[in-house]
């Protein structure tokens, strides 16, 4: 059964434009199905999967929505169902790509919808949301957003080329395929922050030449979730979980965490890994401006206009500790935990505004004294983290770990 390219939305308020995809794609050869998220009005053309089915996929029948008249309840029903239907879809095989277009309402619908597709799989979303905070509709998946410019609202000389461009988008996304590769390689996931790129880059290349495909991971919250789920997923064998500093922001409430389950996905599934204390000098916050007053006396640092670091304190690392050893004592397989004596960081060595040997001795013994050394073998060595010979040990203990899986 061939592949079609799936397009979502509410024909009721935005049938107009919707119609415009749909020609467009299919003239580019592409065969689709139209899924009507609508719940106002009669849609503009008759779709393949009306609104009845959507909204009883998502628990409730569209007559009693429609008499409801409640905005947010219609929303999360019509969401509910938008995502049921676009997986059956894409398990039956019969998706090979989604596209989606609308304001606050229709981005919610359809981001939600392509967030329980796989990575991989073709997603466009032209959404007057584009060009703020994307997070809540992205999530850790790969979503093609589009900023419409003007509001969705009719056909207009602006929509027109945006609207095509998208569809031009998924119409070749969902036709071609990437290159093939002359061998699958094991995957290997690493995380890494600026102030760790040094011994970060030396384990890729060092890897890369062992043969091994290596994704690093940015550690910015969105990072360190994509990386968890990618290990969920089953697409990941080994880990070098380097740069753990999501978990200062969680913690202490800086703004690149990760969540409460960081640290969690190569532990229970009994994937190798290898961990360190990257960058956990550190909370992230925005501009100095950003920072909370209750903060405000603290060692601050301009990384650059845009990013204001925080010096974690002796506490919060005792306090840190405990919580990577928790996670880590969870491991269901190989588990290595590299110390760094000398230093986390690019900014925590001498000279360096956040050196800070008590605050990472307070660290260090904390997980020394919660780390559970029957589960997780734990190595530590008189350097700092961006040491090439740590580095490097690293590297090798996680090919050890697979090479002996």
């Amino acid at each position: 059964m061939k592949e079609k390219v799936v397009i979502l939305g509410t024909l009721d308020t935005k049938g107009e434009e919707f119609k415009f995809v749909k020609e467009i794609v299919e003239d580019k050869g592409c065969e689709t199905i139209v899924i009507d998220a609508g719940v106002k009005g009669e849609p503009y053309f008759e779709p393949d999967i009306s609104s009845d089915r959507v909204a009883e996929a998502g628990g409730m029948a569209l007559d009693e929505l429609i008499e409801k008249d409640d905005r947010g309840k219609a929303i999360d029903v019509m969401m509910k169902g938008a995502k049921k239907v676009v997986s059956d879809l894409f398990q039956k095989g019969e998706l090979g790509g989604v596209i989606s277009l609308g304001g606050s309402a229709g981005t919610t619908i359809g981001s939600a919808a392509m967030r329980v597709l796989p990575v991989g799989v073709p997603k466009v979303l032209v959404s007057t949301l584009a060009s703020g905070d994307t997070r809540p509709y992205v999530g850790v998946k790969d979503i093609m957003m589009i900023y419409s410019v003007t509001d969705i609202s009719g056909l207009n000389s602006v929509s027109r080329k945006i609207l095509s461009n998208a569809a031009f988008a998924i119409s070749a996304m969902v036709k071609d395929s990437p290159p093939e590769v002359d061998e699958e390689k094991s995957l290997v996931a690493a995380t890494m922050f600026g102030v760790t790129t040094p011994c970060v880059t030396k384990v890729r290349e060092y890897l890369e030449e062992k043969g091994y495909e290596v994704l690093v991971f940015h550690a910015t919250g969105t990072g360190g979730k994509a990386m968890e789920t990618l290990i969920e997923s089953g697409f990941i064998e080994g880990v070098l979980d380097i740069t753990t500093t999501e978990w200062c922001d969680e913690l202490v409430g800086g703004v690149l965490n990760a969540g409460p389950h960081r640290l969690e996905a190569a532990a229970k599934n009994g994937i190798p890994q290898v961990v360190s204390t990257g960058a956990l000098d550190m909370v992230n916050f925005g501009g100095i401006d950003s920072v909370p007053e209750e903060f405000r006396d603290r060692n601050l640092y301009e990384h650059n206009p845009s990013v204001t670091l925080m010096r974690t304190t002796k506490e919060e690392n005792e306090e840190l500790g405990e919580i990577i050893a928790d996670k880590l004592n969870q491991s269901k397989g190989p588990t290595a935990l590299f110390l760094p004596l000398k230093g986390v960081s690019l900014y925590d060595v001498e000279g360096k505004p956040f050196y800070g040997p008590e605050e990472d001795e307070a660290l260090f013994e904390s997980l020394r004294q919660n780390i559970d050394q029957n589960k997780v073998e734990l190595i530590e060595r008189e350097t700092d983290i961006n040491d090439e010979e740590f580095a490097l040990e690293m590297a090798k203990k996680l090919i050890k770990f697979l090479e002996n899986k």
